[in-house]
């Protein structure tokens, strides 16, 4: 495998594949998506190619299960079915795709970011393209009394997974669910570099768009071992910038 692979190998392998489902005559549109999409000035040799490929109806089993189409733009050196609507596929070339095909009633209930239709049959209906993102309204989760509740009651489930020698899930808890609620707060505390977001995926890129978080996140998440530290320096942090109920923080105290 040749690594790294270039911008335009994977633009241009984008574009062969583009190519190739055209000639089917059972395709509508490949949406590029990601940096993949409407964010190729992020392109470099460590993306992979992220889209979405919509099909005729009653031919997404063909796309699904047959792959001779993707064969036809170079040699897989690996892939595998990694949901009911696409595979992740690495071609002996190091180019890496992560896709999904839809038949156009699916689109509905789809939910994706802003992409780049890279081809489209001329009765392909462009609404299908627009992006999609899950409806918000007023939920419980949004709120940052429940981020705060989320992360203070991760910490102290994971001490007490720690302390009972379940260090692995501790280091989930503490390290991992915690953090991801942590992240959620952050563009309330820091504002966020021109940099884009992923709207499904919070820690993509926060090193560029939070670099004050990003300078802390060795304490947070510093490994296997050291979930305690890591619960400590959350709980401080969560001080600095919020009101702590006095009742769990003394709990959380009592299992550090």
């Amino acid at each position: 495998m040749k690594m790294p692979v270039q911008p335009h190998q994977l633009l241009e392998r984008l574009e062969t594949i583009a190519s190739v489902v055209r000639e089917t005559g059972q395709a509508l549109a490949l949406i590029g998506l990601g940096s993949a999409g409407v964010e190729r000035a992020r392109l470099d040799a460590y993306s992979d190619l992220d889209f979405y490929l919509i099909v005729r109806s009653g031919a997404k089993t063909r796309f699904l299960d047959q792959l001779d189409w993707l064969e036809a733009c170079g040699s897989i050196g690996f892939g595998f079915q990694n949901s009911v609507a696409g595979w992740k596929i690495l071609y002996q070339d190091g180019v890496f795709l992560e896709y999904a095909i839809f038949e156009p009633d699916e689109m509905a209930h789809v939910y994706f970011a802003k992409g780049q239709l890279v081809w489209h049959a001329p009765d392909f209906a462009l609404s299908l393209a627009v992006p999609r993102l899950p409806a918000r309204g007023n939920r419980l989760e949004d709120t940052t009394p429940w981020k705060l509740g989320e992360i203070l009651t991760n910490l102290y489930v994971g001490l007490l997974r720690y302390h009972r020698g379940e260090k692995l899930s501790a280091a989930r808890f503490i390290q991992g669910y915690a953090v991801d609620r942590l992240l959620e707060l952050i563009p309330h505390l820091e504002t966020a570099q021109p940099i884009h977001a992923d709207p499904f995926q919070p820690e993509r890129r926060v090193e560029r768009r939070f670099p004050a978080l990003a300078a802390q996140l060795p304490e947070f998440v510093p490994g296997y071992a050291h979930s305690p530290q890591a619960a400590r320096a959350i709980l401080h942090f969560l001080e600095t910038h919020f009101e702590i109920d006095a009742f769990i923080k003394k709990a959380i105290l009592e299992l550090l």
